[in-house]
C-alpha cells in the first residue's frame, strides 16, 4: 500500500518538469523507420535535480526490459584527468547485461583505449611495428575466449555457435586471419581496423597501414599528436560503437530489437569537470563527421552555467515542446556553420512561482516491444536459409582450384565453364594448378613478390615516385596438355617480359623520384579468350577503385572474343597494348589500341617476297587450323592471314583446312611452298602427318609466327620428325641471344635488356649467358617493349606535373592521358625497343616498317641450335632502308 502511494507521488511534478519528462519519453522511443536527431539537453537551475531524479526513477523501474542508460556525476571527473575516465565509466555501464536485452558490443572504443595504454619506448625502432602487431594479436584473442566462456544460459544456440566458430578461427589460424583483418578487407573481423583508417581524426592515411596509425596512438609516441584530436577520436569511437549497435541488419536481430535510444544522465556539469568537455566534444564530433549517433544526453547544471560562450538563451521548461521544434528547424543551418552549440538544447530549470507541483507525469520509461520478426529464432532461421543459398551460389562462383585466400590484395575470381576467370595481384591466388605448369606459376609468383617489394620501395620514397598498375590479360587456363606437358609458353614469356620491366624500375636508385614503379595484375580470359569480356567487366571495377591502373597488356590471340574484349576496354577507357596480336583490322575495335608487331598483311608480304625472290616459287599449298572447336570466322588471326596469303601469292595458291588425322602423303617431295597458316596447337600433328615422307620431305616447309610457340616448347620438339627443316615467321628476331650480344655494343636498349635477363635473381634461369643460350623467347622482348613504352609515358607525364617534390597523386594521370602521351612521343620519334624501332600509324595503331623475319631450323628436335635468320622485312635501326631483304648471313646447307 505504501509502495503504491510512493509511486503515485512520483508521478506528480511541476508542470515544466512533467512536460520535460514526457518529452524525453518521446525522444528516446526509436521510430520504426529511419532515425531522428537527438539533442544534447542541458537543464540549468535548481529544478535540474528534480528532472534528474524523476528520469532516473522512471528508467530503473521497469521489471523486464529497460531503456539502456548511464547515470554519471560529472563532479567526480575533473577536467585535468582528461575525457577517458568519463568515457570509461559510460562504457562500463552500457556494456553490462542489465537492461533485459542484448548488451552493447564495443569494438572501436576499447581498441583505441588499449592502444593508448601501450608503451614501446623500450623497443627498437625497427621492431616496434612487429612487436605491436604481436601484442595486438594477443589482445585480440582474449575477448573471443572470454565471450565464449561467459555465455549465459539465455543465449541462443545460434549465438553460441557463432562465438565458438569465431574462437576456433582465431585460435586455429591466427596468423592468416589476423593479417587479413589488419588489411581491413576481411568482413566482420577487419571492420574495426578499416574504420580507424577511414575516420578523419589524426590523419590516419598518412600512416599508410593500421599498424602505423596504431603506433602513433601508443603512450610514448602520442606526445607529438594534437590532444584535442585524440579526445575527438575517443568520443567518435565511442559514438560509433553505439551507432553500430543500432544498425538494422538483415542478418542480425540486435539492431531491430533496440527500440529505444540509450540515455546519458550527466549531473553537476561545470566548466571544471569532464562533463563540460564531453558536451563540447559530442557537439564538435557530430558537426565534423556528419554521422548520426543514438545517444540522448540530458545534463543538469547549477544556475548560471553556460555550455559554450554566447550560447542561446535557455528555454523555460513549460515551453520545451516549442523549443525542441525551433531547435530541429535550425539544426541543418547550425550544423553547416559548425556552431559550437548546434546540438545543445539549453533549458532554464529554475523555480517558477506560476508552475505549481502536482501535475501528472509520464509513466515508467520502458522501451517498446520489438517486432515479432526480430526474435532470435526467426532471425536464426533466416540466416540458415541465406547460408544455404549462399553455399549454392558460391559453388557456382568458386570451386577447387579457384578459391583465393581471403583478405589479401586485389583478387576477383569467377568459376565459369570449369575455368577460374578473373584477376589477382598477389600470392593469395596464382592461376593454373595443372601438372607441368610450374614455370607459368613461377613467373606469376615472381611478379607478385615484386609487387610487394614495389610497394615497400614506394613507401620508402615517401610516396613521391610515380606508381602505376598494368594488367596482363591472357589465356591462363583451358589448354589441352598431356601429363606433365609444359604449355602456356606465350603467356609465360609475356609475363617474364613484364617482370623484367618491373624489376628494372624497382631496382633503380633510391634518389630517382622521377622513375615510375610498376605493379602488375594478372588476369585470365579463359580458353581462346572466350571469357575475356567477363574479365574486362571485373577489371573495369578494379580501375574504378584503383586510379593507378593505366592500361592492359597481352590479349594473346586474335579472335572475335578478343575483339569484343577490346571494344569493352575502349568503353571503360582502358588502353590496350598487344605484344603479339597481328590480325588485320583489330584497331577498329578500340580507339585506345596499339600493337607491337606488324599486321598479317605485312606477314603475307614477307612470305610472298621470300617465295618469289629467294625461292623463285609461284605455287603454294596453304594449310590452316583454328584450334579446338573454333570456326574460321571466329579466328581473326588465321582468317586474315590466309586471306592475305592467297591474295599475295595469286591463283596458284590453294588454301584448305588441316584436321588431326588427315594424311599429307601427297605433299612428300612437293617442290612448291608448303605453308602452315594455323595455330601452333595443331603444328605437332601437322609435322607428324609428314613423318612418313622420310627422305622425301616437302622442299620448302614454311610456317606462320604462331609456330614459334611450338618451337619454344622443348618437350613437344623432342618427339618431332627429324627429317623436316622448317622456316617460320618471327616477330622478334632481333631479341635472339646472338643478335642481342652483337647489338648490345652500340644499342643501349638492347644492352640494358641483355643485362637484365642475365641476372640470377630475376627469371629463375639466366638467359643468353653464353651468347646463344638459354634462349630468351621472342615474346619476352615484345612484352618488355610494350611495358617500358607505357612506363616512359607515365614518367614523362609525371615530369611535366613536377610531382617529385610531393606525394604521387595517381588521379593526376588518367589511362587516356597515358595513351595520348605514348602517341605524342611516338610522333616525335619511333620507340627504340629491343625488337626494333616501333613507329605507330596514327590511324591504326599498327607499327610501320617494323621488323619481321623468317627463321630457319634445320632439324626440329635439335633444341640446342638457335634458329638462323634468312630473310626479313622492316628495320632494325631507324636509319636502315625499308623493304624486304635476304639476311646478311645464311646457315650452311639447304635453307629452303
Amino acid at each position: 500500500m505504501e509502495a503504491g502511494a510512493n509511486r503515485a507521488r512520483d508521478r506528480l511534478a511541476s508542470r515544466g518538469v512533467a512536460e520535460l519528462l514526457t518529452l524525453v519519453g518521446r525522444l528516446l522511443r526509436r521510430p520504426r523507420r529511419g532515425e531522428h536527431d537527438l539533442p544534447v539537453v542541458v537543464a540549468v537551475g535548481a529544478a535540474g535535480s528534480e528532472v534528474h531524479a524523476g528520469l532516473l526513477r522512471r528508467l530503473r523501474r521497469p521489471a523486464h526490459r529497460r531503456v539502456p542508460h548511464v547515470d554519471v556525476d560529472a563532479a567526480e571527473f575533473p577536467d585535468g584527468a582528461g575525457i577517458r575516465p568519463l568515457l570509461d565509466a559510460m562504457h562500463h555501464q552500457l556494456a553490462l547485461d542489465a537492461f533485459g536485452g542484448e548488451p552493447f558490443t564495443f569494438r572501436h572504443y576499447p581498441l583505441a583505449r588499449w592502444l593508448m595504454d601501450q608503451r614501446l619506448a623500450d623497443v627498437e625502432v625497427t621492431e616496434r611495428r612487429a612487436r605491436l602487431t604481436q601484442m595486438l594479436r594477443d589482445w585480440r584473442r582474449r575477448p573471443a575466449a572470454e565471450n565464449l566462456s561467459g555465455a549465459s544460459d539465455a543465449e541462443t544456440m545460434f549465438a553460441t555457435a557463432y562465438r565458438l566458430l569465431l574462437w576456433l578461427v582465431l585460435r586455429a589460424v591466427p596468423d592468416v586471419v589476423f593479417r587479413a583483418a589488419l588489411s581491413g578487407r576481411l568482413p566482420v573481423i577487419g571492420g574495426r581496423y578499416r574504420w580507424f583508417m577511414r575516420q578523419q581524426y589524426l590523419a590516419p592515411r598518412q600512416s599508410g597501414t593500421f599498424i602505423g596509425f596504431a603506433e602513433r596512438l601508443t603512450t610514448d609516441l602520442r606526445t607529438g599528436e594534437q590532444p584535442e584530436q585524440v579526445r575527438k577520436l575517443l568520443v567518435h569511437a565511442f559514438l560509433e560503437d553505439l551507432r553500430a549497435g543500432h544498425l538494422r541488419r538483415v542478418w542480425s536481430p540486435n539492431g531491430w530489437q533496440r527500440t529505444a535510444y540509450p540515455v546519458l544522465l550527466l549531473r553537476d556539469v561545470a566548466p571544471g569537470n569532464a562533463g563540460h568537455a564531453l558536451l563540447r566534444l559530442v557537439n564538435d564530433v557530430r558537426n565534423e563527421t556528419g554521422r548520426w549517433d543514438p545517444l540522448l544526453i540530458l545534463a543538469t547544471a547549477a544556475e548560471g552555467y553556460t555550455p559554450v560562450p554566447d550560447a542561446a538563451t535557455p528555454i523555460r521548461l513549460t515551453e520545451v515542446d516549442i523549443g525542441l521544434d525551433e531547435w530541429r528547424d535550425a539544426l541543418p543551418e547550425q550544423r553547416r556553420l559548425r556552431r559550437a552549440d548546434a546540438w545543445i538544447l539549453p533549458l532554464a530549470a529554475t523555480a517558477d512561482p506560476d508552475d505549481r507541483y502536482g501535475h501528472p507525469t509520464a509513466a515508467d520509461l520502458a522501451p517498446p516491444a520489438p517486432p515479432w520478426w526480430a526474435r532470435r529464432t526467426v532471425a536464426a532461421a533466416v540466416v540458415l536459409a541465406l547460408l544455404a543459398g549462399g553455399l549454392f551460389w558460391a559453388a557456382g562462383r568458386w570451386g577447387p582450384g579457384c578459391l583465393p585466400r581471403p583478405g589479401q590484395g586485389e583478387i576477383s575470381l569467377r568459376l565459369i565453364d570449369g575455368e577460374c576467370i578473373g584477376y589477382s595481384d598477389n600470392l593469395a591466388y596464382v592461376f593454373n594448378h595443372d601438372p607441368g605448369q610450374e614455370a607459368l606459376r613461377g613467373v606469376q609468383e615472381r611478379i607478385f613478390r615484386q609487387n610487394e617489394e614495389v610497394m615497400q620501395v614506394w613507401r620508402s620514397s615517401q610516396r613521391r615516385r610515380p606508381l602505376m598498375t598494368l594488367v596482363y590479360l591472357g589465356i591462363m587456363t583451358g589448354q589441352r596438355t598431356g601429363p606433365r606437358e609444359v604449355s602456356y609458353v606465350s603467356e609465360r614469356e609475356e609475363l617474364e617480359g613484364m617482370a623484367v620491366a618491373q624489376y628494372a624500375r624497382m631496382k633503380a636508385s633510391a634518389s630517382t623520384d622521377g622513375q615510375a614503379l610498376l605493379r602488375i595484375v594478372v588476369a585470365n580470359g579463359g580458353k581462346q579468350m572466350r571469357h575475356a569480356e567477363r574479365t574486362v567487366e571485373l577489371l573495369a571495377g578494379l580501375a574504378r577503385r584503383d586510379p593507378t591502373v593505366v592500361g592492359v597488356v597481352g590479349l594473346v590471340e586474335s579472335r572475335t572474343t578478343t575483339a569484343r574484349a577490346l571494344r569493352r576496354l575502349n568503353e571503360v577507357g582502358l588502353p590496350a597494348v598487344a605484344p603479339t596480336l597481328s590480325a588485320d583490322g583489330l584497331h577498329r575495335n578500340s580507339r585506345l589500341y596499339l600493337q607491337m608487331v606488324p599486321p598479317n598483311a605485312d606477314q603475307a608480304e614477307l612470305v610472298s617476297a621470300y617465295a618469289a625472290r629467294e625461292l623463285g616459287l609461284s605455287e603454294a599449298h596453304i594449310y590452316y587450323t583454328t584450334g579446338d572447336n573454333s570456326p574460321l570466322a571466329d579466328d581473326l588471326y588465321v582468317n586474315t592471314l590466309v586471306t592475305g596469303l592467297t591474295d599475295r601469292l595469286g591463283e596458284q595458291a590453294t588454301a584448305r583446312a588441316f584436321r588431326v588425322g588427315d594424311s599429307l602423303g601427297h605433299e612428300c617431295g612437293y617442290p612448291g611452298l608448303l605453308f602452315f597458316a594455323g595455330r601452333y596447337s595443331e603444328f605437332d600433328e601437322f609435322l607428324e602427318a609428314l613423318r612418313g615422307c622420310r627422305n622425301n620431305p616437302p622442299l620448302h616447309l614454311v610456317a606462320d609466327d604462331s609456330v614459334n610457340r611450338y618451337l619454344a616448347n622443348h618437350q613437344l620438339r623432342a618427339n618431332a620428325p627429324g627429317n623436316l627443316p622448317v622456316t617460320y615467321v618471327s616477330k622478334a628476331a632481333l631479341a635472339m641471344c646472338t643478335r642481342l650480344v652483337t647489338d648490345a655494343v652500340a644499342d643501349e636498349s638492347r644492352r640494358r635488356f641483355l643485362d637484365l635477363i642475365r641476372r640470377d635473381d630475376l627469371l629463375g634461369e639466366r638467359r643468353c649467358v653464353d651468347g646463344s643460350g638459354p634462349p630468351v623467347g621472342e615474346r619476352v622482348a615484345l612484352a618488355y617493349d610494350a611495358t617500358m613504352m607505357l612506363i616512359a609515358a607515365v614518367e614523362q607525364l609525371a615530369a611535366r606535373l613536377n610531382v617529385g617534390s610531393r606525394p604521387w597523386d595517381a588521379r593526376a594521370v588518367s589511362p587516356v592521358a597515358v595513351f595520348t602521351e605514348v602517341l605524342r612521343q611516338n610522333a616525335a620519334a619511333a620507340y627504340p625497343g629491343v625488337t626494333g624501332p616501333t613507329r605507330f600509324s596514327a590511324d591504326t595503331g599498327e607499327p610501320v616498317e617494323k621488323r619481321l623475319s623468317l627463321m630457319y631450323v634445320a632439324s626440329v628436335p635439335q633444341v640446342d641450335q638457335e634458329p638462323q635468320e634468312v630473310f626479313y622485312c622492316g628495320r632494325a635501326q631507324p636509319e636502315d632502308p625499308p623493304g624486304c631483304h635476304p639476311a646478311p648471313a645464311t646457315p650452311t646447307g639447304d635453307t629452303g
